[in-house]
């Protein structure tokens, strides 16, 4: 399956085959290159190659099979369009399997064994983290339609994701400083004065803890276990403790910054320990998926155990999500699931600033990316609009499905946060929207 141009999307694709066919065009390759292949991200012998490194297995595998999906549709809407300089577009898919040890090796693989000239992924901020290194250190663009860690922030202001001038690190959905302050504004506008918190212990887990215990003080509330937050180990299978901890001292709220499959397990014992009575659980973007309520289970008496918890996620308000939705649900029968627009947004963006460049260098992309997102240059909703105009030599500024995408000096957007409840039928629906605190 490797360097196709997939042209069905009816269903996800088989991690099984993602793998076998990453090993075996990783032996062809790595024979080829010993005998003379070209460098990273040159682009020279054939169209734009670009990977994607998402996860379809571990524990964000619910969330990232679509986006998994999203990246070979723009594909085949681009290359049906005349692809980008003149060339197909050859994609190379890698699951980061929710690991940052083995989101690294992909990355390398991606950059250093098949030549891509960018990639989109990953989602897993641990696994971005891992990966980035590895993108500025062969000159290849990094974009994240949902890695959301405001430490993501900080390394850019220190210049960590910078070779020589140009920067190889943005994505399109915003940092955790923003969803950390909405779902706080969200916790005070539902009246809850005393809440405490638990987060998986990585990168997203942590800084979202932070900035939501910083806001939500600042709006006058208290964070019961401030003095010692309540930490989980991505790799743990139990967490009774961790539940006990979380849900101690009767808080009027508890926040949970998850991820599906352990946050799942810990939700359970929350309730088998007899803790849920009378709080409220709010959740984030690591779990909205339909699986999430059927992966905690049900109560004694047949209801879905998280019915009523609500929760917030990056929303999708852009100019081209009517589009994309149309497009999304004549291949799934259903609206664009959580990330989507994101997804979308950060692929287009990769194949742009591909055509602005008039070249498939990795460096070139990178240093076109904020040209085709930001203004000055023609509004477009359109990708093939868009190539079509930067080969006229004109200026765009793409406009997309989950925003205007404008990338600051950071590689961070802004956008707005759905909010989210769980149905009496364990499914999701999201019933309105929330702007971060001040």
């Amino acid at each position: 399956m490797i360097n196709k141009k997939f042209k069905t999307l009816n269903r996800p694709i088989n991690p099984r085959y993602i793998r076998r066919g990453t090993a075996l065009v990783s032996a062809l390759l790595l024979s080829a290159c010993q005998v003379g292949g070209n460098t990273p991200g040159t682009g020279k012998e054939e169209g734009l190659k670009i990977g994607s490194l998402l996860p379809s297995t571990g524990d964000l595998a619910p969330l990232g099979v679509p986006m998994i999906d999203t990246v070979p549709l723009v594909v085949d809407t681009v290359n049906a369009c005349g692809g980008v300089n003149g060339k197909d577009v050859i994609l190379n898919p890698e699951d980061d399997e929710t690991d940052p040890t083995k989101g690294s090796q992909a990355m390398t693989n991606l950059v250093e064994v098949q030549k891509v000239s960018a990639v989109v992924g990953s989602f897993g901020s641990s696994v971005s983290q891992a990966a980035v290194d590895v993108a500025v250190r062969n000159k290849i663009l990094l974009i994240s339609p949902g890695s959301t860690s405001t430490e993501f922030t900080a390394r850019a202001q220190k210049g960590n994701f910078k070779n020589g001038e140009t920067q190889y690190w943005a994505r399109t959905a915003p940092p955790d400083t923003y969803q950390a302050r909405a779902l706080a504004k969200l916790a005070k506008e539902k009246g809850f004065q005393k809440v405490s918190t638990v987060a998986i212990n990585n990168d997203y887990g942590v800084s979202f803890e932070q900035e939501f215990i910083k806001s939500f003080k600042k709006l006058g509330g208290t964070v019961l276990n401030e003095a010692k937050p309540t930490r989980y180990d991505p790799k743990g299978t139990t967490f009774d403790t961790e539940a006990a901890a979380a849900f101690a001292n009767k808080p009027d709220a508890v926040i949970a910054i998850l991820y599906a499959e352990t946050g799942a397990l810990l939700l359970k014992s929350a309730y088998e320990q007899d803790l849920m009575e009378g709080v409220q659980v709010m959740l984030t973007d690591g779990v909205k998926s339909d699986e999430f309520a059927t992966q905690v289970g049900k109560t004694s008496d047949d209801k879905f155990i998280l019915t009523g918890a609500i929760g917030t996620v990056p929303g999708a308000d852009g100019n081209a999500l009517e589009s994309l939705t149309t497009l999304w649900k004549s291949k799934k029968k259903e609206a664009p699931p959580a990330y989507v627009p994101q997804t979308w947004d950060a692929t287009a963006l990769v194949l742009l600033a591909a055509q602005s460049a008039k070249s498939n260098a990795g460096d070139a992309i990178a240093a076109k990316l904020t040209e085709v997102a930001n203004a000055p240059g023609k509004e477009v909703t359109d990708v093939c609009e868009g190539l079509k105009l930067l080969e006229k030599g004109e200026d765009i500024n793409y406009q997309g499905a989950s925003g205007n995408v404008d990338i600051d000096n950071n590689g961070d957007v802004l956008g707005v946060y759905d909010v989210w409840t769980v149905k009496d039928d364990g499914k999701l629906n999201v019933i309105g929207q929330v702007q971060p605190a001040e």
